[in-house]
């Protein structure tokens, strides 16, 4: 079982732009700043992705400057008619005028164009999202306006060294954001109360042009307890800490190493709509992960690349903490493999 290195407080970054030290914590406790960066401005990206869902249906919201393009898009899932509709608007080389934060913890971002209007608040502790995009399906727009609200003080935090320097990623994932609140697709209502969990994923740093990502995320009440997890691979240097946290009834436990298993068709190729199986280094962890709908985009435009396979379904199985085996059955979330050239 790897050892993980806990972060200590102070800057995330030195004179250099290298990382001050690379590990996990549980909270903010490296100060980010962007001016510390000593990369160039496009090669700088910044993102606030929120996920908020129940067994019927989800909602994704993005808000991203990545140095060369800005993105806000809006993704609806209906799990029972096996549907999933996206919308994006992009702007051309925003170089931080977004001005996004450099914590979670305060800080709002507001961005209005033809057609849309997206801002992710915080309102009385709580966080807020409100968003309008114009013609989202058909000539029906999109609206939402949704509170999340921490269920607990502790969340996955990760300064991750690329082999390169002054690259690196710094991540926190807060799971189990308890929701109230409802979208709306023209007539049709979602209600985001009762047993509707978010998760913030709230990313900064500089990436190399290529790589790609393995990430799997659940927030919910499944069982008699407050059940979500962080999992995940594929990039950087991670021999300092991995990102896999479980999250149960407010209580965080760090895992090691765990693999996604995507089963293969008979041209050897994914099969994303098979049963995945989740496994981890650590006894206890042991998923399986039924697709319902794989929201796949594939954007080829000249050297910029990204294939996304983020896939919503079910996870059923076991996970195991203070040495209590814990079953879960029919757990919303989704899990995702992400190839990018950016």
């Amino acid at each position: 079982m790897r050892e993980n290195h806990l972060l200590s407080i102070g800057p995330l970054l030195d004179e250099n732009g290298n990382l001050c030290e690379a590990g996990y914590a549980t909270s903010l406790v490296k100060q980010y700043d962007r001016n510390a960066i000593k990369a160039g401005k496009s090669r700088i990206k910044e993102w606030d992705y929120y996920y908020v869902g129940n067994s019927d249906y989800g909602i994704a919201l993005t808000m991203a400057d990545n140095g060369y393009m800005s993105m806000f898009s809006v993704s609806v899932l209906d799990f029972k008619a096996k549907k999933e509709t996206t919308t994006s608007k992009m702007g051309f080389l925003p170089l931080g005028k977004l001005n996004m934060p450099a914590t979670s913890a305060i800080g709002d971002v507001h961005a209005k164009g033809k057609g849309y209007e997206f801002s992710f608040l915080h309102v009385e502790g709580m966080r807020r999202l409100v968003v309008r995009m114009d013609k989202f399906e058909g000539k029906d727009s999109f609206l939402c306006d949704i509170f999340l609200e921490e269920t607990s003080s502790k969340s996955l935090v990760i300064a991750t060294p690329f082999r390169k320097r002054a690259h690196f990623y710094y991540n926190q994932k807060i799971n189990c954001l308890k929701s109230h609140g409802y979208a709306e697709v023209g007539s049709r209502h979602y209600d985001f109360n009762s047993l509707s969990y978010g998760v913030l994923d709230w990313g900064r740093g500089v990436w190399t042009y290529k790589n790609t990502w393995y990430w799997c995320s659940a927030s919910a009440f499944n069982n008699g307890h407050l059940i979500g997890w962080n999992l995940g691979y594929g990039f950087g240097d991670t021999s300092a800490a991995s990102e896999n946290m479980l999250f149960v009834d407010g209580e965080a436990y760090k895992l090691g190493n765990i693999r996604m298993v995507i089963p293969l068709n008979e041209k050897n190729k994914d099969d994303y709509l098979k049963p995945w199986r989740i496994v981890g280094e650590d006894p206890g962890l042991n998923l399986t992960f039924t697709p319902i709908i794989d929201r796949h985009a594939d954007t080829n435009v000249l050297l910029i690349r990204s294939n996304q396979h983020q896939v919503f379904g079910t996870f059923s199985g076991t996970i195991s903490v203070d040495g209590k085996e814990i079953e879960v059955k029919d757990l919303p979330g989704f899990a995702e493999k992400v190839y990018n050239k950016w």
